[in-house]
């Protein structure tokens, strides 16, 4: 028998992307989230594949943009009536291309997804939508994160998507029961019940339900005069305690914190915003095929990087007499013994102290490939591996960390390499068996990495590297919000003493797009990292001689 996880191929071709396929539960009708394809359980072979069909089509063609979607939660009927109109149009455009599709027996009667949404919003006729089609569930499409809001030890796990993983509260058809007006009133704050108490009397109608009232969901708390120099003051993270639910402290290794996210609409910090996890790969895997690639450019020129003072005794010239060479040569004389006149001290900026933390973009857009075949993720990873094998080489602290991110509640930075451990074979390995997935939410990964780096690091020279192809994505984070708060990420530690360079390998991006995302943090792109090597020097330079001062908290 055919499962449904055998169609993943198709609907991965059709999405355009990586997307799952499961059955949903008994009686429920065809559905995604986004992420998973859910057909209907039990079906037949051939209506789950027009299932799959319809929806990854409609993810293809971006009908389930959120700024689609978001106009539909609530409205069953328009979401039902735009079902109907849209999924012909995308199967009619598929036909063209795919031939399963082209005996589907729909016509389309609209252009494009605006359309559809227009005209399913007025009082045209418009037929209902075969039962194939399934139906859209946009409180998941909008809101799906792929991980619960309490934190427990399964929280680090990959997602597993279910068909409940949102409510479907607003997908119900049906009038909304209580007034609107006495909604307003309906926070939970001291006197607002009378309030409301009194104009249901005068107004009638009846209590709103629980989840229907407006800031029903804020905490009641003692309001006090704010202590911060405004909204432009950026908040501090909030650490995360991880607990189980039988065990606390059980979830060994993890370790979270909520960052604020920057609205450039509303020029202003959202505090506590993202939810950043790190935890430990620990998956084994096969060590065989664990090598590194020696790029010896690469080396000399890193190599030549100094960043302060380092003493040089027993030198031919410097900048003062080193009594030890001085005694020894006194001694060698009175020997009868004529050594070379090396008694002088030279002071050359060749210590290194240099932390760096390398930053690999494991999202989802990472699976692009090149000309030849290769994934941007793959550049990306032998990017990385070959600067840390350098930089450890040459004495230097390193730590190599992956992220992706499943909306904001669930950004994860997966540590590959610790800054106190060695990058052997089997911290190689774990970072060849890491596989892209998600979306890339690159403001609070890059927050949450900087944590790390400045906590972690132990050297006063301090640098993030972030390898990635510059398209940052997520639900509600992306155009010019999510270009501002990566800029604004990278403007933030800079501003705490730690330097920046972002290094886009294998990705078409072009430098325009480059500058709008990393600002005026460093950044270069290149096909591969042998291109960059030749100049690697300067853009370390560069970037650690950027450096804002210290900003007072």
């Amino acid at each position: 028998m055919t499962t449904p996880n055998r169609l993943r191929l198709l609907a991965t071709y059709v999405a355009g992307r990586s997307v799952d396929v499961a059955e949903a539960p008994i009686g429920d009708p065809a559905h995604t989230n986004g992420h998973v394809i859910f057909v209907s359980a039990g079906a037949p072979l051939e209506q789950q594949r027009r299932e799959i069909l319809v929806q990854s089509a409609l993810l293809g063609a971006g009908s389930l943009d959120a700024r689609l979607v978001r106009r539909l939660r609530g409205h069953p009927v328009v979401a039902r009536r735009y079902l109907a109109l849209e999924g012909s149009r995308v199967l009619t455009d598929l036909a063209d291309r795919l031939p399963l599709a082209a005996d589907l027996d729909v016509t389309a009667v609209t252009t494009s997804a605006d359309e559809s949404l227009a005209r399913a919003r007025t009082r045209s006729d418009i037929p209902d939508p075969p039962a194939w089609f399934g139906v859209l569930k946009p409180s998941q499409l909008v809101s799906s994160t792929g991980i619960v809001l309490r934190a427990t030890d399964n929280d680090v796990a990959a997602p597993n998507v279910s068909p409940r993983d949102a409510t479907d509260e607003d997908e119900e058809d049906g009038p909304t029961e209580g007034s609107k007006v006495l909604r307003l009133f309906q926070a939970p704050l001291g006197g607002m019940a009378a309030v409301a108490n009194f104009l249901r009397n005068i107004l009638g109608g009846s209590r709103s339900e629980a989840d229907e009232s407006a800031g029903a969901e804020l905490r009641v708390r003692a309001i006090r005069r704010a202590q911060r120099a405004g909204p432009l003051a950026r908040p501090l993270p909030t650490r995360i305690h991880f607990t189980s639910d039988d065990r606390p402290g059980a979830a060994l290794g993890v370790n979270g914190a909520l960052h604020p996210e920057w609205d450039v609409f509303a020029d202003r910090y959202r505090p506590d915003w993202c939810r950043v996890i790190d935890f430990p790969l620990t998956a084994t895997a096969d060590v065989s095929a664990a090598g590194v690639a020696r790029d010896d450019a690469l080396r000399r020129r890193l190599c030549r990087i100094g960043l302060g003072p380092k003493l040089l005794r027993a030198r031919p010239d410097g900048d003062e007499l080193d009594i030890e060479a001085l005694v020894d040569l006194c001694v060698d004389l009175r020997s009868g013994y004529s050594p070379p006149e090396n008694v002088y001290v030279e002071r050359r900026k060749l210590a290194r102290n240099l932390g760096v933390l390398i930053l690999i973009d494991a999202s989802g857009s990472a699976t692009d490939t090149d000309p030849d075949g290769l994934a941007v993720h793959d550049h990306q990873r032998r990017a990385a591996a070959t600067l840390a094998v350098t930089l450890e080489e040459l004495g230097d602290r390193v730590a190599v960390y992956a992220f992706r991110s499943h909306g904001r509640h669930a950004v994860h930075l997966m540590a590959v390499k610790t800054f106190d451990q060695r990058f052997g074979a089997t911290g190689r390995a774990r970072l060849n068996r890491l596989a892209p997935s998600g979306f890339t939410r690159l403001g609070a990964g890059i927050r949450g990495a900087g944590e790390i780096l400045k906590n972690q690091a132990g050297t006063p020279n301090r640098l993030l590297v972030v390898l990635s192809d510059g398209h940052p994505y997520d639900d509600g984070y992306e155009g010019r919000y999510a270009q501002a708060d990566t800029a604004r990420a990278l403007e933030e530690l800079r501003a705490d003493g730690v330097a920046c360079l972002c290094l886009s390998i294998g990705s078409d991006t072009d430098v325009e797009a480059l500058g709008r995302v990393f600002g005026s943090a460093g950044f270069a792109g290149a096909a591969t990292l042998s291109e960059l090597s030749p100049r690697m020097d300067d853009l370390f330079v560069a970037a650690l001689g950027e450096l804002s001062a210290p900003q007072p908290r």
